[in-house]
């Protein structure tokens, strides 16, 4: 058994090991049903987050777990693991490569450590509280891009921001930036993350959708925020951007009015 030294370590053997199962069925038609809520989940997700599980509940039995597919454990422990098995099914059930593998963990509402794993890409993020934002071994950094002229934005589809008042605060943001794309789901993040890109927004995300990423935003040196400007992975929506965009981005999206939790945006 891996010697684990601490939680960044472990949340990047997890998702290795969930991802590396992903990966075996990707391009090979798995078999896929539709869940209760539109969504499709394949016979790769359910055994890359059985996988996952195993490897927690070997070095962590106390911990709970948290997964988009399979029932919650000890969801109420101090300490519990948020998994999201195939980050973008669609995207792995198209043979795109776009589609990763999350893992976070959590002490209460703060995530200390979080990974994604980008298998058909070769790539792997993962941060810890204090510890710094790692993309392939390499210290990862945020843009320096000030200008909202000068800004890339990402989403992973503008379609599901139905409500009015925010489709209108997107539309204005989307015509404020030089470029958008819907390179979604978590790579966008890590576009984020990795100055390749410098606003991400989803209008809703699951816990084990935003979990992991938190961490890795915040560590890369960028701001991560839910629509009402305050700093959580458990909002339900989310908002990505490097230091400088943050607070004019928000103050686009964000109406007048909302206030935010203490050091949402500095």
């Amino acid at each position: 058994m891996t010697e684990i030294r601490n939680y960044m370590e472990a949340v990047a053997e997890v998702a290795r090991v969930a991802g590396d199962i992903a990966m075996a069925h990707y391009g090979r038609n798995p078999e896929t049903r539709t869940k209760s809520d539109g969504t499709p989940v394949s016979v790769a997700d359910l055994a890359a987050e059985q996988s996952a599980r195993d490897w927690i509940a070997q070095r962590f039995p106390d911990d709970g777990i948290v997964g988009e597919e399979l029932p919650s454990v000890r969801a109420d422990a101090t300490r519990r693991w948020i998994l999201d098995p195939i980050d973008g099914t669609y995207t792995f059930l198209q043979s795109v490569p776009l589609w990763g593998t999350l893992v976070a963990v959590a002490e209460g509402d703060d995530v200390i450590a979080g990974a994604a794993y980008f298998p058909a890409l070769n790539e792997i993020v993962v941060a810890a509280r204090g510890e710094g934002c790692w993309w392939n071994g390499s210290r990862a950094a945020i843009s320096t891009v000030a200008a909202m002229n000068e800004a890339r934005l990402l989403t992973s589809d503008a379609r599901f921001i139905r409500d009015a008042t925010r489709r209108e605060r997107w539309l204005e943001l989307q015509n404020s930036v030089r470029a958008m794309r819907t390179w979604g789901d978590c790579y966008g993040y890590l576009l984020v993350a990795t100055g390749r890109a410098d606003i991400m927004v989803d209008d809703v995300v699951s816990d084990w959708d935003a979990a992991a990423l938190i961490p890795i935003i915040e560590e890369a040196g960028g701001v991560f925020t839910d629509w009402r400007g305050t700093p959580t992975a458990f909002g339900g929506d989310a908002i990505a951007t490097n230091a400088k965009l943050a607070t004019t981005v928000r103050d686009i999206l964000i109406p007048a009015g909302i206030t935010a939790t203490a050091g949402a945006v500095s």
